[in-house]
């Protein structure tokens, strides 16, 4: 069974940073693109960072400059940096992972999200 699980938010002042941490699951699971979202009451969800399998990544423009997506290949592992957070960062951060089993591909899965509240 695949499990995304993600880890690192809570509550920090304005100008404040956090990161979060993402770890995938499973028997013998290889990931693929690997990405955060965020989501806020009566908003779309929608896509903060992704990166690749290959280590590009790309960012929507309202973080660019201050959050950071990397990844852990071994690990199945990806996080978030993010630094000099703004109230309007405050949501609901969720992990999404392209996921191969066995080397045959397994589909996407989404983590139970974690929250980020950004406040003075």
């Amino acid at each position: 069974q695949v499990q995304l699980v993600e880890s690192g938010g809570g509550l920090v002042q304005p100008g404040g940073s956090l990161r979060l941490s993402c770890l995938a699951s499973g028997s013998r699971i290889s990931t693929g693109i690997m990405s955060w979202w965020r989501e806020t009451p009566g908003k779309e969800r929608e896509r903060v960072a992704f990166i690749a399998s290959t280590g590009s990544a790309d960012y929507t423009y309202t973080v660019k400059g201050r959050f950071t997506i990397s990844r852990n290949y071994t690990m199945n592992a990806v996080y978030l940096q993010m630094n000099n957070l703004e109230p309007e960062d405050t949501a609901v951060y969720y992990c999404k992972a392209g996921i191969y089993q066995n080397g045959n591909w397994a589909g996407h899965y989404w983590g139970p999200g974690t929250p980020v509240t950004v406040s003075s």
